[in-house]
């Protein structure tokens, strides 16, 4: 399969203020994004790719400009985040589909969010910017794609809170999207998910530095704090199975009675001290705080109301947002197709099992 190439983000100014469901109005707003592929003259050949709370725009390709540290671990940092599933040939097939997608409203990678100035005090929003729902990020990305002249859209896909905004796409523009798709998500977080999200919250308020969420220009940011929470985030994506792969710790007889270990002991203490110190580079903590509360806050009440085309597909070691969820709204959502793959990486595996995900999603597509 071909490559997408280099990709450039690109920003665009909605023409008129966000209304939020906090009441609230956002008077201006920029969205970051990137497209791939070709909009076709009837513009009907539009899928949206949403993200999860720490991605970004760049979901495909090699950044033109090449970010301190990717958004995908293990992989070079000017790939997309979801290059393996965009692309010619791929499950999100740019030889027919024109995608596109957006940074987040809330984000920190060019669309505005607590750390862009509020043009009210001409001062970064901080702690007075508003409080977000998954419904306000999907009003915005629609207001984005008016803007871009594109009334419809053939399908809105995404993974975790991805996910969640595909399922609030068929609830609130059920008109204007034709199927939604649905990858290692849920139509509302378990209490265990909940719990380690506040916790990571709590890591991020309790430091010092974060100084109530006003720490812009003070030279004082809350890095220990966001460390932690993104080592108790990155715990959660994965699974024991996965974690003893990688990080168990082996016994080798030495030719004596003794047995070594062949492996550090605390091998995975070192990998969570590097993801922590990479993640503050590119990603900020007020902004982790408003995403996480949106996906906590998130809640399909009535899953028999989704009439859209939905294709669901989760994972059996995925604990964070486990199958269970995802065989509830396929019992609810009429119509709906659900696939789980038996795969031992946890909730990452809407990251890491592209090749599986591919031809269920290419054929969904197709259908």
């Amino acid at each position: 399969m071909r490559d997408i190439g280099t990709v450039e983000t690109r920003y665009l100014d909605l023409p008129g203020p966000l209304p939020l469901d906090c009441g609230r109005v956002l008077p201006r707003v920029t969205v970051a994004y990137e497209t791939y592929g070709t909009l076709n003259a009837a513009r009907d050949n539009v899928i949206l790719v949403c993200h999860a709370l720490s991605g970004d725009a760049h979901a495909a390709g090699v950044a033109a400009a090449s970010p301190e540290e990717g958004t995908r671990e293990g992989y070079p940092s000017g790939l997309g985040w979801w290059d393996g599933m965009i692309g010619p040939g791929k499950a999100f097939d740019t030889d027919r589909w024109f995608v596109v997608s957006t940074n987040l409203l809330g984000g920190c990678r060019g669309t505005t969010g607590p750390s862009s100035t509020d043009p009210e005090t001409g001062r970064p929003y901080g702690s007075r910017f508003p409080v977000l729902t998954v419904a306000d990020m999907v009003r915005c990305e629609r207001a984005f794609l008016d803007a871009l002249g594109i009334d419809r859209v053939a399908a809105v896909a995404g993974g975790s809170l991805g996910g969640m905004q595909a399922l609030e796409w068929a609830m609130a523009y059920p008109d204007r999207v034709d199927a939604i798709v649905v990858i290692a998500s849920t139509h509302a977080l378990q209490p265990q998910g909940v719990a380690w999200n506040a916790i990571a919250r709590e890591s991020i308020m309790r430091d010092p530095g974060w100084q109530g969420g006003d720490y812009y220009g003070t030279g004082r940011t809350p890095d220990a704090g966001m460390g932690v929470a993104r080592m108790i985030g990155h715990i959660t994506y994965l699974s024991a199975p996965g974690l003893a792969e990688k990080f168990g710790r082996r016994l080798q007889n030495d030719g004596g009675i003794r047995y070594t270990f062949t492996e550090p002991e605390f091998a995975i203490e070192s990998y969570l001290d590097h993801q922590a110190a990479q993640f503050v580079k590119r990603f900020d903590a007020n902004t982790y705080l408003v995403l996480s509360r949106a996906l906590t806050y998130f809640s399909v009440k009535d899953l028999e109301s989704i009439k859209t085309r939905t294709l669901l597909i989760a994972f059996s070691s995925d604990w964070l947002y486990p199958p269970a969820g995802s065989e509830e709204m396929a019992n609810n959502i009429e119509g709906s197709e659900y696939h789980l793959i038996e795969s031992p990486y946890g909730h990452d595996c809407f990251l890491l099992e592209e090749a599986r995900q591919t031809p269920i999603v290419k054929q969904f597509l197709e259908g």
